[in-house]
């Protein structure tokens, strides 16, 4: 047993509410009323004092007392079966070494340093070698193709570059129209995968003696920890800027709000870590609690839920997409859920029918909604554990405010729809060298997300759909997420995705695009329309539906509406 293993607590430490139970105004203006005052956690103090901290000390903490105990675990993605193993020391060795090489190749404070890696022991050493060495981190997704890495490479305007020998294609191209140093990291257990293409170093050269690493002085108020590439509410990707105390203070709230008990979790780590989500979810929370992370590379879902019995799991934070795919199992009754505590889900919508089914599966309630953002660190609302309602993504963390508003910026009464805003510690600072789309995403001192949500009498927010998203049809507007809700409840649908598509007449009409479970016969169009005519107005009802294999997803696991909705106007 770790040193320190036996001083678990029901909550991690650092989390302490002010003496006077006040909570510190998060910028000026007006204040909403807070009906969630009403159905707060009792585990969770409305306001904590944050340490004033850069975000390696997420890592770092943990020395004293869980050196040893197994920080990574990675896992076959498809049997579970484990591969390799490191320690919370042998993490920080590694960071440590990695950061010192960073300095010695010239990166300095607040330079950036961009990662093309899949999840992998050697992703986690790169966020928190950043860190260490003063740099920002630069994820990237490991989807992208040349040109948009290029593109990311060169707003951020990255100093160093490192990816893996699978990854090296797409990288090559891009680094050298930038003539960014390329490093190549094996990321393969085996090291199989450590031979270096031409043109890139190898990951060995970057590593130096950890003891080399040289102190940087940083503000966490004002330096910056990530730059995370979102589209935002419209336009091409932008860099959230994300301070060392937005990453700190989330991972803070985060974990409180959940309950995790220091030295206690054992948490699946299948969500990709370049990803805001993922990054919090299967990375920065766990680790800041003393957690064991079952790491896969990609994710399956036979794997995972191979994992969760194994190793007696107790968390699998992750996308709706993700359950349904557990859930679509032919065998999934046959594996044991039973270590899960609450699971959070985020990044889409969690379909209602998917949390009954896992709930159900699990024997408990432990599938909770809650809702964040690249900006946003990224939680920003959670449901409580223990009370949560199905469709709503919760209420505000501690020290967080949100609001509905109507288009000039007004409050709107309890159960009027309009633009969801927040501001809290865990709000982004702007966008990069964005002056402009900084402006207009804290018009009024609120940050705006572009989602349409609503607000019940207790203070719980329910999304109703981005508002970019919504189908003007025949002057009616059409919330996508509704009629999907729907379309869930068809025992035959695994995935589905609705949206507006050109009429002559209407404006817009609804379409639908279905995937169905395996072994689902018998369904067609006109059943599926049938259906929906019987539960919803006939203008919501899809005029259209079209059956395909898979939807197109996000790296995170969204499904793609936009794709979709430019696939399907193309063909008109």
């Amino acid at each position: 047993m770790p040193a320190g293993a036996d001083r678990r607590r029901a909550q991690v430490p650092h989390v302490t509410a002010r003496a006077d139970g006040t909570r510190s105004p998060q910028a000026d203006g007006s204040r909403p009323a807070r009906p969630w005052d009403r159905v707060w956690p009792g585990h969770v103090p409305r306001s904590i004092d944050y340490p004033s901290q850069p975000a390696s000390w997420i890592l770092l903490r943990n020395l004293p007392h869980f050196a040893d105990r197994p920080a990574i675990r990675v896992v076959d993605p498809d049997t579970a079966e484990e591969r390799a193993a490191l320690t919370y020391a042998a993490v920080a060795s590694q960071a440590r070494a990695l950061a010192a090489g960073l300095q010695r190749s010239g990166v300095g404070r607040g330079d950036r340093v961009a990662f093309f890696l899949p999840n992998s022991p050697a992703l986690v050493a790169s966020y928190f070698a950043a860190w260490l060495a003063g740099a920002v981190g630069v994820p990237c997704n490991p989807m992208h193709r040349s040109a948009e890495l290029e593109y990311q490479l060169r707003d951020a305007e990255v100093s160093l570059l490192i990816t893996s020998r699978g990854l090296h294609p797409a990288a090559a191209d891009a680094a050298a129209a930038l003539d960014v140093p390329v490093f190549v990291a094996p990321v393969e257990p085996d090291g199989g995968d450590a031979r270096v293409p031409a043109g890139a170093s190898p990951w060995t050269e970057l590593l130096a003696p950890p003891d080399d690493l040289r102190p940087v002085a940083l503000d966490p108020d004002r330096d910056l920890a990530l730059l995370l590439y979102t589209g935002g509410t419209t336009g091409v990707p932008k860099g959230a800027m994300l301070t060392h105390r937005n990453l700190v203070a989330n991972t803070v709230q985060f974990a409180t709000w959940y309950g995790f008990a220091e030295g206690g979790e054992t948490c699946v780590a299948a969500l990709p870590m370049f990803h805001s989500g993922g990054m919090a979810g299967a990375m920065t929370v766990p680790l800041y609690a003393g957690a064991t992370l079952v790491l896969f590379p990609r994710f399956r879902a036979a794997g995972v839920a191979r994992a969760v019995g194994r190793y007696r799991c107790t968390r699998f934070f992750g996308v709706p997409t993700m359950y349904a795919a557990v859930l679509n199992l032919p065998d999934c009754r046959d594996y044991d859920f039973a270590s899960l505590r609450a699971c959070r889900t985020s990044a889409a919508p969690l379909p209602a029918a998917v949390k009954t089914r896992f709930d159900d599966l699990v024997g408990r309630e432990v599938l909770v909604e809650g809702y964040g953002l690249s900006e946003t660190s990224p939680l920003a609302l959670a449901n409580p554990v223990g009370r949560a309602k199905a469709g709503s993504i919760g209420i505000p963390l501690p020290d967080t405010d949100a609001a509905i508003v109507d288009p000039a910026g007004a409050f709107v009464p309890a159960g009027e729809p309009g633009e969801l805003v927040l501001r809290g510690p865990q709000v982004m600072r702007g966008y990069w060298r964005r002056p402009e789309d900084t402006a207009a995403a804290f018009a009024g001192g609120w940050f705006h997300t572009g989602d349409i949500g609503r607000v019940d009498e207790e203070g719980y927010v329910q999304i109703v759909d981005r508002l970019k998203d919504v189908i003007n049809t025949a002057g009616y507007k059409v919330w996508p997420r509704e009629v999907e809700e729907v379309l869930y409840a068809h025992p035959a649908v695994q995935l589905a995705a609705v949206v507006g598509i050109p009429d002559a007449y209407r404006g817009e009409t609804v379409k639908a695009f279905l995937v169905l479970r395996d072994g689902a016969g018998g369904v067609d169009a006109e059943a599926v329309i049938a259906y929906c005519r019987e539960r919803l107005a006939t203008y919501k009802v899809p005029r259209a539906v079209e059956f395909r294999d898979a939807l197109p997803m996000s790296g995170a696991g969204k499904v793609l509406r936009r794709v979709l909705r430019d696939g399907a106007r193309a063909e008109e």
